[in-house]
């Protein structure tokens, strides 16, 4: 007998069951931002058998401009709570230029770690990585 006991997740993957409910990748420009509404779409979505698997951000980062790259950072920060209230494992931020690097990474670093305490994965779609 083993004085060590499964992790948590091991138990978990060995007790899960497929699922006939679709995985979709939502677009966070057409989420609703109120709770009642979210609830009310993961209702439309569970009685259409999908599953919110990810969600899609369009961001830019084009302005050399600190109080621009926050304000677009918050609003990435928000699709992230949205996206784990929602159940969705994945936000993708795609975006294209960046003026200036030294403001965008700090940034994309913050929401990295706010992503991970939110359980959710954020990958970067664009000229910046995080392996940078």
């Amino acid at each position: 007998m083993s004085a060590t006991r499964p992790s948590t997740i091991e138990s978990a993957i060995e007790c899960c069951r497929p699922t006939d409910k679709t995985p979709v990748t939502l677009d966070a420009s057409a989420l609703p931002s109120a709770r009642t509404d979210l609830r009310e779409l993961q209702n439309e979505l569970d009685a259409n058998d999908l599953v919110p698997a990810g969600v899609t951000v369009d961001a830019c980062f084009d302005a050399d401009c600190s109080f621009a790259t926050q304000d677009e950072a918050d609003r990435i920060r928000e699709c992230v709570r949205t996206a784990a209230f929602l159940g969705a494992g994945t936000v993708t931020v795609e975006f294209g230029n960046v003026a200036d690097e030294s403001k965008v990474r700090p940034s994309l670093a913050a929401l990295k770690e706010r992503a991970d305490r939110e359980g959710v994965t954020l990958e970067l779609d664009g000229p910046l990585s995080f392996d940078d």
